[in-house]
């Protein structure tokens, strides 16, 4: 059972420093079905606050809004909340987060402001009508340009073209986007774009702009590689998979970005990236956190490529990040993984659809808005036909039929795989599913080779969460690697498909006294985020190992007893997976590892 306790993601809405921004108290305004009102809330002399509302009048549901307003020259909003805010001159907008843009027929919702000045709003407009709901003629935005296709590649240079977008007023110019930043804007329908690496990857968006200058939705996104280089290079660690989890939530508490991967010298040494976790809910696959995903605003220090982000671009979040992190390192493919442990009860009724789930599937890691930051799916259900969380009791096929129904819909070009239980037992969770048949479909399964044994045995005894091999008087027999991998092995599974997996974490007790395994205890030891679990880059220092057992590591230390590996056992793992004949290794989750790397730096050499 893996860890994965999904961190509770209470941020605060960030305030908009701009320059300028209210007014004085004035009834206003907003579009056809809706109503935009302003009220000044405060007035302390020198600035007063301001609260526009927006009210759905209408019998449809509204999907997003945006507010434009004037101010006198004086007059300027200092900061606000719950929109993002911008201005040109004395014109301001405010655009709804992704948290509030949706409204219900009769429902409101309002964003606030400080400012400074003493001006009222005036020229009020919802969605580009009247704020007080009476039609705007001809003052729509423009449509969205067409996909645009690329022509005459070379190694630093690219021609993009594009069928024009429509306007009721004529469209002035269109905004080009590489990489989800905005490189150029131009009158026609077709630009070059000049001064690119040869050999690397781009995506390109266009935006079309009215004679009021305003932006109409992003097209669709064409992916360029520029020739010369190496096509595709190899990584330059080896031929084997060498994968490492990326939880979304790691950006909250963890403080652990994209980045990261970078600074620590990790991106280097890695093949793939699992992206954990998308919902699987409703029997399709849904996002599993839009803020974290493709929303969050990240500054030009926590940004893979030292820009930051900025309000209006197409694309933001984890996604951008990884778009940015592939052009620094072409070599990286990323899967979106969906399920995990906390959903993978969502699968039940996934596979009562294979199909419909499929396409669902599809759908969502092949929107235009990010197509080309994925270059597969994972599939994490951890307990099909058995129990874990919930008990799943969808039949032995229902796997098999799962995977049979990705592959046929993301075709060979994509990489389809899945994360798969450990338990090696007589009549264990390896036997429940049928993994061998589901085998021809994937391209690997990622074994979990830990948490086989935990502090959810508060008692003990005690012993190594990701034993290599069976030993004398380990709790459970089949709870090994060695015993899960022969097992794949003898059903028909191809040994090349199979992973071992790596946790850059440990699980411990306390109230021990015995320093071998097998010891009693009295309950989980403390950890930073969850009991009975801790960081390596914790445990190497906190409590450092005293001892291996089966091919991993464990710590006595006072009354509390750890194991965990260490880059030492972890070059015994690769050594024993590459003489099995393994396609590689994969690590849950890279935050757990030290800032410079030293896990995934193991895993590496050692699979090389």
């Amino acid at each position: 059972m893996r860890f994965r306790h999904r961190a509770a993601a209470g941020f605060a809405t960030l305030l908009l420093p701009l320059a300028g921004l209210v007014g004085l108290a004035s009834p206003a305004q907003a579009a056809t079905n809706a109503t935009a009102t302003y009220t000044k809330t405060q007035d302390w002399g020198t600035g007063f606050g301001g609260q526009w509302t927006i009210k759905n009048t209408g019998s449809s549901s509204i999907s997003s809004w945006t507010v434009e307003w004037d101010f006198p020259s004086g007059t300027s909003v200092t900061s606000a909340w719950d929109a993002d805010v911008t201005n040109s001159g004395t014109h301001w907008t405010a655009k709804n987060k992704s948290y509030n843009g949706t409204l219900a027929p009769g429902a409101s919702v309002s964003f606030g402001f400080n400012g400074a000045g003493s001006g009222s709003p005036s020229n009020c407009k919802l969605n580009g009508d009247s704020c007080d709901g009476t039609t705007v003629p001809g003052d729509a935005a423009p449509s969205a340009p067409g996909t645009p296709t690329a022509s005459s590649v070379t190694d630093t240079s690219v021609k993009l073209s594009w069928s024009a977008a429509t306007d009721d007023k004529g469209v002035k110019n269109y905004d080009v986007l590489r990489d989800g930043k905005v490189v150029s804007t131009v009158t026609g329908t077709s630009w070059t774009d000049s001064g690119l690496t040869a050999g690397t990857d781009y995506s390109y968006t266009v935006q079309a702009r009215d004679t009021a200058d305003q932006t109409g939705p992003v097209s669709g996104a064409v992916a360029v590689h520029t020739t010369g280089g190496t096509t595709d290079p190899p990584p330059t660690t080896g031929d084997k998979v060498k994968l490492g989890y990326f939880t979304e939530w790691g950006i909250y508490g963890r403080n652990y970005n994209v980045k990261n991967l970078v600074t620590s010298g990790s991106a280097a040494k890695i093949t793939h990236i699992n992206y954990a976790f998308g919902n699987v809910t409703n029997g399709q696959c849904a996002i599993g956190d839009s803020y974290a995903d493709y929303d969050k605003a990240f500054t030009a220090d926590q940004s893979v490529s030292g820009v930051a982000d900025t309000w209006d671009q197409p694309l933001r979040g984890n996604f951008n990040q990884l778009r940015e992190l592939k052009a620094k390192y072409p070599n990286i493919k990323v899967l979106w993984s969906f399920g995990g442990w906390t959903w993978s009860g969502g699968f039940a009724q996934a596979a009562a659809n294979p199909a419909a789930f499929a396409q669902s599937c599809y759908n969502l890691v092949e929107d235009p808005r990010w197509a080309d930051v994925f270059d597969g799916i994972d599939i994490d259900w951890e307990y099909p036909n058995a129990c874990g969380l919930s008990c799943d009791t969808s039949g032995a096929a229902a796997f098999k039929n799962v995977m049979a129904a990705l592959r046929a819909k993301f075709g060979s070009n994509n990489l389809v795989t899945a994360a798969t239980t450990a338990d090696g037992s007589a009549g264990g969770k390896i036997e429940a599913a049928d993994y061998a048949g589901a085998a021809q479909y994937v391209d690997w399964y990622n074994v979990m080779t830990y948490d086989f044994f935990g502090a959810w045995d508060a008692k003990g005894p005690t012993a190594p969460h990701s034993p290599l091999t069976s030993y004398s008087g380990i709790p459970k027999a089949g709870f090994t690697t060695a015993d899960a991998m022969a097992k794949f092995k003898a059903i028909g599974v191809p040994a090349k498909k199979l992973l071992i997996g790596i946790g850059f974490y440990g699980r411990g007790w306390t109230g021990v006294t015995q320093d071998a395994p097998g010891g009693t205890a009295t309950g989980p030891a403390a950890g930073t985020y969850e009991q009975g679990i801790e960081d390596y880059k914790v445990l190497k220092t906190s409590c450092p190992a005293t001892g291996t057992v089966a091919g991993t590591a464990y710590a006595h230390c006072g009354s509390n007893w750890w194991s965990y590996d260490t880059p030492s056992t972890i070059a015994g793992k690769m050594s024993w997976a590459k003489s099995q004949g393994l396609g590689g290794a994969f690590f849950w989750e890279f935050s757990g590892d030290t800032s410079n790397g030293e896990l995934v730096s193991a895993i590496s050499s050692g699979m090389s």
